[in-house]
């Protein structure tokens, strides 16, 4: 019986969109289109998900497009802009769930360095009992080990625990591993499931 729910941070809680950093520093929507496509690009990020550093990803970047070296530098200070708000009704979503004892938890990609800035502007996590952030343990989901993770540092057994995460794959691999998965569109399509389950009131 489903008694725990497991939630993915980014475009499931948090909106975010590599764009929303650069806009204010590339003000030609062209030249922003074409950097955010070819040089700062969400496959080069996820090498920081994996545990790569900032440091040394944003200097073998640089080495490919030295002219935009100083746009490159910006990524990390600045990555926070990249989040631009809580998904409309996800945070309740998620007081909701605790008002009523339900065990939160979390398995992000996250760069183990972005992490605790950004987690430091989202109070809504005091309410989660443990969060998984792919940097730190340089495993990242779809990969089953991540899941088996979870499961072993949640205390949970298979079938415990809903996962939600906006990506197929993801979701795929999650229900291929110990859970019941969710792929998310919206929170009330996602308070409908969690109805359905009991975890939320009707």
């Amino acid at each position: 019986m489903v008694r725990a729910v497991v939630f993915d941070v980014g475009n499931v809680l948090y909106d975010w969109d590599i764009k929303a950093l650069y806009a204010p520093l590339i003000p030609d929507p062209d030249r922003l289109d074409w950097f955010c496509r070819t040089v700062v690009t969400t496959d080069w990020h996820f090498a920081h998900d994996l545990g790569v550093d900032f440091a040394s990803n944003a200097e073998a970047l640089i080495a490919r497009f030295p002219d935009e070296a100083d746009l490159i530098r910006a990524f990390g200070p600045r990555f926070n802009d990249s989040i631009t708000g809580p998904i409309p009704g996800m945070l309740e979503l998620v007081q909701a769930l605790a008002a009523r004892g339900v065990p939160i938890f979390g398995i992000t990609n996250f760069s183990h360095e972005f992490w605790l800035p950004f987690r430091a502007t989202a109070p809504i996590f005091d309410l989660f009992q443990d969060i998984i952030v792919s940097g730190a343990e340089r495993l990242v989901k779809p990969d089953p080990a991540i899941y088996h993770l979870a499961l072993r540092r949640f205390g949970l057994a298979a079938g415990e625990a809903i996962f939600i995460d906006d990506r197929k794959d993801n979701v795929l691999a999650a229900a291929a591993n110990g859970f019941v998965a969710h792929q998310f569109r919206d929170a009330p399509t996602l308070t409908a499931e969690l109805q359905a389950l009991g975890l939320l009131p009707q």
